[in-house]
């Protein structure tokens, strides 16, 4: 398929997701909680379902691989990666900065990612070779000249283990940790590609967290990698940094190597 058909498959995908969830949005539903403690509802489950039904219809010969339902064994090269509510804690207390997360990869890398906010309607769609849209209109990083100016961004330091902890407080140490901002899952990673923030980073995120996001940073003018400053690929531990401004690349690297 080429990539224009992919894209519109994923939109596709992104449109019957939201379909499931928006009647669930502040509805007082109850949570579940799943083998690792994290947090689950019917809209979750609505959500993946929906995406699943149109993929095995559509492209029966790809692997899935969603957070609910696991996988689903393909025969070619190219795998769908799903994760329908990225911020299942902010869609339960009604805050709409969770996302859809959809992402295509071929032999293990980011080819295409959708963001989707189903509320604001807000929708980031990443591919290689293409610019990154927000709503339709391109989007880009913004420049950051210094480290000690970025705004920093990750969900929670309840998120990070001891250890990783003290490299994530090094980092935030060198930048503006006055404007550091808490919480937001997946769409700190759009708001980055829209120029708004400059750095977010994470660790112990899983595939489905963090494949969409690739595709739309990177077609943004930024970078995601690894906290040693490699990218990112289907085997890669889920410690996980984006860039806005490619150019602080080093001096985020060396920051997170030191300790306090």
């Amino acid at each position: 398929m080429k990539i224009e058909q992919d894209i519109a498959l994923a939109v596709r995908l992104a449109e019957a997701a939201g379909a499931a969830i928006r009647p669930h949005f502040r509805s007082g539903l109850d949570a579940e909680r799943k083998a690792d403690a994290s947090p689950v509802t019917i809209a979750d489950r609505a959500a993946e379902e929906a995406m699943r039904d149109i993929l095995q219809a559509e492209v029966p010969q790809d692997t899935i691989i969603g957070e609910e339902f696991g996988t689903k064994e393909g025969s070619s090269k190219r795998t769908w990666v799903l994760d329908p509510i990225d911020g299942t804690v902010s869609f339960i207390a009604g805050r709409p900065i969770f996302g859809t997360l959809i992402s295509l990869l071929v032999d293990g890398w980011p080819v295409l990612g959708i963001i989707d906010q189903p509320i604001l309607g807000e929708r980031w769609i990443g591919a290689s070779g293409q610019p990154t849209t927000f709503n339709g209109k391109p989007v880009r990083t913004r420049a950051c000249r210094e480290l000690s100016g970025a705004m920093l961004a990750t969900t929670g330091p309840h998120y990070f283990d001891d250890h990783q902890g003290e490299h994530f407080m090094a980092l935030a140490a060198r930048t503006d940790h006055r404007r550091m901002m808490m919480g937001g899952d997946c769409y700190n990673y759009g708001l980055l590609a829209s120029g708004q923030i400059d750095l977010v980073c994470e660790a112990g995120l899983k595939l489905h967290d963090w494949a969409a996001l690739v595709p739309v940073v990177e077609g943004a003018g930024g970078t995601m990698c690894d906290w040693n400053g490699d990218p990112l690929h289907a085997a890669s531990e889920g410690h996980v940094l984006a860039i806005g401004d490619p150019a602080r690349l080093e001096d985020v690297v060396e920051a997170l190597a030191c300790q306090h």
